[in-house]
């Protein structure tokens, strides 16, 4: 999996270690990415663990996203 998001392109991971201070601090992108997760676990076949192979998984997580992105972009906006 990790060779395949190498392939497509050039990638900048940085991992944000949480405060263990008892207050609040605001995590960078983290929301993004949590949000973005609850989005896909939504559908079904993500959310089980049916499949063995991680092609499959990666397929399926593809197909929520495009699932997502065209129930946008078909959606009435107010403006029109």
């Amino acid at each position: 999996m990790a060779k395949i998001a190498a392939a497509t392109g050039s990638w900048h991971l940085e991992i944000v270690k949480r405060s263990d201070l008892h207050c609040f601090v605001v995590l960078p992108k983290r929301w993004i990415v949590k949000r973005t997760f609850a989005w896909i676990s939504r559908n079904r076949r993500v959310m089980r663990d049916f499949e063995c192979y991680d092609t499959t998984v990666a397929a399926f997580v593809r197909l929520a996203m495009i699932r997502l992105m065209l129930k946008r972009l078909t959606k009435p906006s107010l403006c029109s």
